[in-house]
């Protein structure tokens, strides 16, 4: 007679946990194509950091929302290219060295919108030739994207003629840096609150780097599992690094530090004071707790956030 092996019984998955610095060294390589996405919270800020600590060099940066990361890792020399959508330091202002580089033609730019962006990483996933998208009619954005192209539609229009379509072509980096709130040590990676691409984006990649604010037993991410945005088989590095994403947010663990991005549209103004604050804050931490320690206690009280539970549910069992 068969009997079913309860839950706790599942065989035990491979432990992908390592220090950023490992994970970093191990997949991230001079000349490499590297994603790093979060939308609005949940951004690889302190994986960007370890890149500069570790000197990485001509790296084509993916990242959709290409913000106050980027702009520090074009800043330390890790960037000859990026591929974005949107850049900007959110709300707060410009991104001055990405400017500038952009302007003295010392940086490629290869612009998309946000939706072609996520077309190239849907193609990348599901390993597309290219993929299909209206949104670019009537923009002036395929004016100054070679790779944004039109094809004739296989199938009528519906008044029987032909249609062509936009196309945009896959994305598949080398790595794919995301930021998430939990995971189980086989890379099991939950997240809440605004998803994004990360699902995508590590699915397009060769390789995958999930860091996270904790690492939790396998029966917390069993529990709920529908929150599972990027499962283990997809997952080549687990890293465990709290406070990781600031100056953003991670739902549920601390608040946006809207003064950080405020102060970094004058930082990044000034070429001089932005490769002090570089070589005080970056490459003068040893890590990201030093970095963390360093911003000290009461910057990180006022960031603090209260606590808004969400309802457990029943998934039912055989009785």
């Amino acid at each position: 007679m068969h009997t079913a092996r309860p839950l706790g019984a599942l065989m035990p998955q491979a432990d992908k946990t390592a220090s950023m610095r490992e994970a970093i060294a191990e997949f991230v390589t001079d000349g490499a194509t590297v994603a790093l996405e979060g939308f609005t919270h949940l951004i690889p800020t302190a994986a960007g950091h370890e890149i500069i600590r570790q000197g990485r060099r001509d790296l084509t940066i993916a990242r959709m929302t290409a913000d106050i990361v980027t702009d520090q890792l074009i800043a330390g020399d890790c960037v000859s290219r990026l591929i974005s959508s949107f850049v900007g330091n959110s709300t707060a202002g410009s991104l001055g060295e990405l400017r500038r580089r952009v302007e003295a033609g010392t940086l490629a730019f290869e612009e998309y919108s946000h939706y072609g962006m996520i077309c190239r990483y849907l193609a990348g996933a599901q390993r597309l030739p290219f993929y299909p998208l209206r949104s670019y009619a009537g923009s002036d954005v395929p004016a100054v994207n070679p790779s944004i192209r039109k094809v004739t539609s296989p199938y009528p229009a519906p008044d029987g003629g032909e249609e062509q379509i936009y196309v945009v072509p896959p994305l598949n980096p080398d790595v794919t840096i995301v930021q998430a709130q939990r995971a189980d040590r086989a890379g099991n990676t939950q997240i809440w609150g605004l998803t994004g691409i990360q699902a995508e984006a590590v699915y397009a990649a060769r390789k995958a780097i999930v860091v996270v604010e904790e690492v939790v037993a396998d029966e917390v991410i069993r529990s709920d599992p529908n929150r599972t945005v990027v499962p283990a088989h997809a997952v080549d590095a687990v890293v465990v690094c709290p406070r990781g994403a600031h100056p953003a947010f991670v739902q549920g663990y601390y608040d946006r530090d809207g003064a950080f991005y405020r102060e970094w549209s004058r930082i990044s103004a000034d070429p001089q004071r932005l490769r002090d604050w570089l070589d005080e804050w970056v490459r003068g931490t040893a890590d990201h707790a030093d970095y963390v320690a360093k911003l000290g206690e009461q910057r990180w009280a006022e960031l603090a956030v209260g606590e808004a539970w969400s309802e457990p549910v029943n998934y039912g069992r055989r009785l």
